[in-house]
């Protein structure tokens, strides 16, 4: 990655742009709202926001001229602006269509995610994910920037591994994804062994998820003093974090933040961040975290959204906790109409978190599974260590070895896998 993708950029500001295209006007004012949140994020302000009701993008410039030329009309009359950002993928060539006609930068809103992806990418494998998705989504978006393809100026929607790199070498785009991608795949099989390495050790994992800015990084703070970044942005967090935490009576669990959820996350960061966000599909539990704070429809928005991340990833079978954050701002919380079986808590504050601890004792011990082992002779000695860690129900000796039935917790699912029958 570029060394410039942290450095501090002059404050922008941007025109935020909208298209209902069949969706409620509503739904839209309320992506706009967290586009804004997102141009926020990237350091930018929003000086305008514009909101065009049609039914159908328009082929060259997706709002159509008449409502570029607006645009065009609010640039000029506020110099501050100097950016144009789209609620919806463009085009290479509706980028370049906007920008000839409102004079300045224009990206969507895929592109202002890379950016905040790129901004807070912390280890190298962060960093490589992100790279890797600027360059897929790049690399055909280069011919929608007219005749300035270089981008050296710096400012939201630049960070990432620079333009120049893409303008020098653009034939070789290809090849350094590969080679990127061959870096990952090395940094990979570390996480796979350091996964199977916990799976051996035998303690339950679970997996903190939710939309970003749920608090997720506030909770495992809170919890394990890990001391990670947790800021009041969306995705404060992109790397995954794994601490032990010991329960309320003695049952050991490793708990792991994950990158947020979004609406729309762009196919290129779920693609280049899997290796990341596998960590919920090997997870034994799930601790699903949502913004109890919000009103009941965006909360189940979100939540839905969640859901459909969980399914795409193959975890919909994992026990899910429901856990609901941020409750100290809640003003009325009898009209939150909150599940029954959830939990409410402030990681915040830190109310309501030895119910958590609890509860989540409770539904990990609740995985307990009655599993036929065998050890052969030379695995003599693991016998001893089934009654040690588990519930032990009858045995059988046989020429080839021990056959035990024992009832298993996930420690001991996890420690004995390779002897289950």
């Amino acid at each position: 990655m570029s060394e410039t993708i942290l450095q501090k950029e002059e404050h922008t500001f941007a025109v935020l742009v909208a298209a209902t295209l069949g969706r409620a006007e509503s739904e839209c004012e309320r992506s706009l709202d967290e586009l804004k949140r997102l141009l926020e994020t990237a350091g930018g302000e929003p000086a305008a926001i514009v909101l065009q009701n049609r039914p159908h993008p328009e082929k060259a410039t997706l709002i159509g001229s008449g409502k570029c030329e607006e645009i065009a009309s609010l640039v000029k009359a506020d110099d501050r602006i100097g950016l144009v950002v789209f609620d919806h993928e463009l085009s290479p060539s509706q980028i370049a269509n906007v920008e000839d006609i409102v004079g300045v930068r224009v990206i969507d809103r895929t592109m202002l995610i890379l950016d905040i992806f790129a901004l807070h990418a912390v280890t190298g494998e962060g960093k490589l994910q992100v790279e890797i998705a600027c360059l897929r989504y790049t690399a055909p978006r280069l011919v929608g920037h007219g005749k300035d393809l270089s981008r050296l100026g710096g400012g939201i929607g630049t960070r990432g591994p620079g333009e120049s790199k893409l303008e020098s070498d653009r034939r070789h785009i290809r090849r350094r994804i590969e080679a990127l991608e061959a870096e990952l795949g090395d940094l990979e099989r570390t996480r796979s062994v350091k996964r199977a390495q916990r799976t051996r050790s035998g303690i339950p994992t679970v997996a903190i998820i939710g939309y970003t800015n749920a608090g997720k990084s506030t909770l495992l703070n809170r919890l394990t003093d890990a001391g990670i970044l947790a800021e009041d942005k969306l995705f404060a967090t992109l790397d995954p974090t794994t601490r032990r935490l010991t329960l309320p009576e003695g049952t050991e669990v490793l708990l792991t933040d994950t990158v947020g959820f979004i609406d729309r996350l762009p196919t290129h960061l779920v693609k280049a961040f899997r290796s990341t966000l596998e960590e919920l599909t090997y997870c034994d539990f799930i601790l699903r975290l949502t913004d109890g704070s919000e009103e009941p429809g965006e909360r189940e928005r979100k939540r839905a959204v969640t859901d459909g991340l969980i399914r795409e990833l193959n975890a919909g079978d994992k026990p899910l906790l429901e856990v609901y954050n941020k409750m100290d701002l809640v003003e009325d919380p009898g009209a939150q109409l909150l599940p029954g079986d959830a939990v409410e808590i402030s990681a915040g504050t830190g109310a309501g978190i030895e119910t958590l601890l609890t509860v989540l004792e409770q539904t990990v011990n609740g995985g307990k599974k009655t599993l036929r082992l065998f050890f052969p002779h030379e695995a003599a000695a693991k016998v001893s260590e089934a009654y040690r860690l588990a519930t032990v129900q009858s045995v059988e000796y046989t020429p080839e070895g021990t056959l035990l039935t024992a009832c298993c917790d996930l420690r001991a699912q996890g420690y004995f896998a390779k002897w289950i029958v």
